[in-house]
């Protein structure tokens, strides 16, 4: 417990919004939306407003803080501010909105008491429902996305006096109060049990020994007049001896209720004032996962009785799962509801009662072994969520009722109204009463504009549609970025997944890697692969002692993979969906990426070292050192340009033109986490180039329109997502437009607004006076085709014997193919007359050497090649394919 006199003064702090503000780095106005999912990630509880119809708010994991609006039935995220800096805050451990004042809204803020989480937690509080944020720090960590984070809730406002708020802490720091609406803290000294349970003491990594401590606290409001401080106040322990406390002279001393049941913790506590009840919901384990045992409890505040009303599954079959969703119908304080969250088979379950526990009604009954609901439930707003359908064995049915369901809030102003978090989306209902009569309530998903999944990996093809990645669901496919695709990745089906890649000059050509959960043993494949852009997948064979997705690169034309699977070591294959064979040379669990031109090169990153193989994947060589050593690194080769790689770690952005035998940081750039590539800027030939960085002491997302001379920051401080960018790539048709993976915000994608000023390209170099005439051939292939689009590549060698110092090759389309972008070159084009310059860092072709550049092209009628071209004038020999 944390005590001492020196703690008022050190949480006397002046409360600070964090900002950041770019320098040198010019600021650049972008528009931010989500890629509709809709859902993808645990709620722990959903709160409404005492005395506001309509106010609403939800809390995640992961994902911040929701507000509700009525009108348009959607939520808005309210922490998008939070950056790099203070990442972990977008774990609500709890959240309060103020019953007197409805403006008010405090969320206690930290996401892990372990060490994956470097900083302590924080009450964040706001006086406009959210729309600006004041921070109080606190001296310990809290556990937002930590076992028993449903429990609760543990930050509490006094509806008699708003000024004190109670906050229960865990890892054994007590309760908490502050006297000045939260704008500073103490703990509450004679409060005597911080709870010291935690579901394995001796877990890994510290996160099944975390201890949830003191988890939700309650007030009795008949016990206080207004402008004074509520006298009887309740409080719930993570202890299964000793879990409900109660004050009866305004939080000064503290004692443990009498003759409490004991066995197991109460994950929610809450007050019938009009008839004088305290209900418990219990279980033996914090959850959100676990919990074998529990029951449901009434407590007479007048007589001191405690009376069992637990509801049991099956019409009479012991528990088998803990208790949560504890609520009570404010307009009908006969009502309650409970849920048994920790019920995975054959459902959740839901129970009401109306006569206090007496008696209970389920949201389905059994009869062994069909399966009677009283409900409907409608899931287009999110039809994935059948999560691939099939025939599930009675009495389970897809979609599931829900799971890890510990937080249910009927609406205190609307008895037809409630909602409930699962695992991955918020159902509810505006009819709930008809359950009472005899009839069916129709639940729907609530979960419009709450977007909180994990993105791993995010690709978008050429001619092809965004393609995602992510924790816990998988991944989708998205023809349209504003509608929720049908279902998620399939066959392989992979619960998280690690990374995905597309062949650059075959880009239908598709594959990725995950995790198959707990059922990693059924035969499922770790790796997936698809050759129509990912409409469509089949699983490919695997070697030994695969455990885990790991990293993944398919070569330019489709005829090789690389596997860096978790278990097993690199691996190459010579065949799509083929066998594997070893790599040499590279080190397990290395992470791996294609050259984006060579079908011979592929790169890896391992442990400070850069390692290159230029036989398809059989052989690695280490090459470049000096490069990060610690921390996340990622890398991406740029698409069009032979041997040119860029990598972002701890040290900053650095930059390979040699295939990855050097790499040269860029200036003002002192730590970066990923990079990726977009279509060019209009005019410029080097794709752009995105990075989530620190430049010139501003950490954020930026884009580069000329190689990395200059940067725009993108984003903006109200946009920052926390920890984002473990996935990140620009969109390769469609200047400017990127797409940005967060981690638990789900996937953001940006376009600039109109009046985004950009930077300065570098000029176009002017062309030298080229070598002695001598023979070129030219090799021009389609790497891709769709419905009036295409992209092309072209290579030119030099069969001279002198150096070509300065080039432009010519040629005249033979349709009315028109170039729309083009990478390594400066183009111009006249009717089909089409004219391409050097880049200036490939202007010199030596002798047997050669030079590429790729384009993005629209035709409409018919899409012949080009059989003619010349390079400085003088004709070539034209190849094809």
């Amino acid at each position: 417990m944390v005590t001492g006199t020196g703690i008022a003064a050190a949480l006397a702090m002046v409360a600070a919004h964090l900002t950041v503000n770019a320098t040198a780095a010019e600021d650049g106005a972008y528009e931010w939306e989500n890629v509709e999912i809709v859902g993808g990630g645990f709620v722990p509880n959903i709160i409404f407003n005492a005395t506001e119809p309509d106010l609403i708010y939800a809390r995640t994991d992961v994902g911040g803080a929701y507000r509700w609006h009525e009108d348009s039935q959607h939520w808005e995220p309210l922490l998008d501010w939070i950056g790099w800096d203070e990442w972990g805050w977008n774990g609500v451990s709890s959240l309060a909105t103020d019953p007197v004042d409805p403006d008010r809204l405090y969320v206690a803020a930290g996401m892990y008491t372990n060490d994956w989480d470097p900083n302590n937690g924080a009450i964040l509080r706001s006086d406009d429902r959210g729309e600006t944020w004041e921070a109080s720090p606190l001296p310990f960590k809290l556990g937002g996305n930590m076992p028993g984070r449903g429990m609760g809730e543990r930050l509490r406002v006094d509806p008699n006096d708003n000024s004190v708020v109670y906050f229960g802490a865990p890892e054994g720091n007590g309760l908490w109060r502050s006297t000045d609406s939260g704008v500073t803290w103490d703990p509450v000294e004679s409060f005597p049990n911080p709870g010291g349970w935690s579901e394995d003491p001796d877990g890994p990594y510290g996160y099944l020994s975390h201890e949830p401590g003191v988890v939700w606290v309650t007030f009795d409001p008949r016990t206080g007049t207004p402008g004074e401080p509520t006298q009887t106040i309740y409080a719930g322990v993570a202890d299964p001896d000793n879990t409900v406390y109660r004050s009866t002279d305004g939080g000064q001393s503290w004692h443990r209720l009498e003759d409490q049941p004991t066995g197991f913790m109460a994950q929610q506590g809450v007050l019938d004032e009009d008839g004088g009840y305290l209900y418990i919901a219990t279980s033996d384990n914090g959850g959100p996962y676990a919990g074998d045992d529990g029951a449901v409890w009434r407590f007479d505040t007048a007589t001191g009785e405690w009376t069992e009303i637990t509801p049991l599954p099956f019409g009479g079959d012991d528990p088998y799962f803990g208790y949560a969703g504890l609520s009570i119908d404010r307009q009908d304080p006969d009502t309650i509801m409970v849920t048994g969250y920790s019920s995975w088979w054959p459902d959740t379950w839901i129970f009401r009662s109306t006569d206090r526990g007496e008696t209970w009604q389920s949201f389905y009954d059994v009869s062994w072994p069909e399966r009677d609901n009283h409900y409907t439930l409608d899931i287009s707003a999110a039809p994935w969520l059948d999560f691939g359908g099939g025939q599930p064995e009675p009495p389970e049915e897809t979609p599931k009722l829900g799971w890890m369901t510990q937080g249910l809030a009927i609406d205190p102003h609307d008895s037809d109204r409630m909602m409930y978090g699962t695992g991955a989306t918020i159902y509810g209902t505006t009819n709930l009463t008809a359950l009472d009569s005899g009839g069916s309530v129709d639940l729907r998903v609530m979960a419009h504009g709450l977007e909180e999944t994990a993105a791993n990996a995010l690709v978008k093809p050429p001619g092809g549609d965004l393609l995602s990645g992510l924790g816990d669901i998988g991944g989708f496919r998205h023809t349209d970025l504003d509608q929720v695709p049908p279902s998620m990745h399939q066959q392989p089906y992979h619960d998280n997944t690690t990374s995905m890649d597309f062949a650059q000059g075959e880009p239908e050509w598709i594959v990725r890697v995950g995790d198959t959960g707990d059922d990693a043993d059924d035969g499922t494949s770790h790796i997936g692969y698809s050759s129509d852009g990912g409409a469509s997948w089949w699983p490919g064979s695997e070697p030994g002692g695969v455990t885990g997705g790991g990293s993944v690169a398919i070569n330019a034309d489709a005829s090789g993979v690389v596997w860096s699977p978790d278990g097993a070591g690199v691996h190459y294959s010579t065949s799509v969906g083929g066998a594997f064979t070893p790599s040499t040379g590279v080190p397990d669990g290395a992470k791996v990426a294609a050259d984006r031109v060579d079908p011979d090169t592929f790169y890896a990153y391992a442990n400070g070292s850069f390692y290159v193989s230029d036989d398809a994947g059989e052989t690695f060589t280490e090459t470049a050192t000096g490069v990060p050593d610690d921390g996340f690194v990622g890398f991406s080769a740029v698409p069009g340009s032979r041997g040119h790689v860029w990598l972002a770690g701890e040290t900053g952005l650095l930059r390979s033109t040699d295939g990855g035998e050097t790499f040269t940081p860029l200036p003002e750039i002192t730590w970066a986490y990923n990079v990726g590539f977009g279509a060019p800027a209009p005019g410029a030939s080097h794709p752009t180039v995105y990075t989530v960085a620190t430049i010139d002491g501003v950490t954020g997302l930026f884009r580069s329109d000329d190689a990395g001379a200059s940067w725009v920051r993108i984003n903006d401080d109200e946009h920052q997502w926390g920890n984002m960018g473990a996935a990140l790539t620009g969109d390769p048709e469609i200047y400017g437009r990127v797409y940005l993976g967060t981690n638990g915000r789900g996937v953001m994608y940006g376009e600039p607004d109109g009046t985004n000023p950009s930077p300065t390209p570098s000029p176009t170099p002017t062309p030298t006076t080229p070598g002695p005439p001598g023979e070129c051939t030219v090799h021009y292939d389609i790497a891709g085709e769709w419905d009036g689009g295409f992209q092309g590549n072209v290579t030119v060698t030099n069969e001279s014997g002198s150096a070509v110092d300065g080039w432009t090759l010519e040629w005249s389309f033979p349709a009315d193919q028109q170039i729309t972008q083009l990478w390594g070159g400066h183009y111009t084009q006249t009717g089909a007359d089409v004219s391409v310059t050097d880049d200036g860092w490939n202007a010199t072709i030596e002798p047997g050497d050669t030079v590429s550049f790729g384009f993005l092209a629209s035709w409409d009628r018919s899409n012949p090649e080009p059989t003619e071209f010349t390079l400085d004038g003088q004709p070539c020999t034209s190849e094809s394919g």
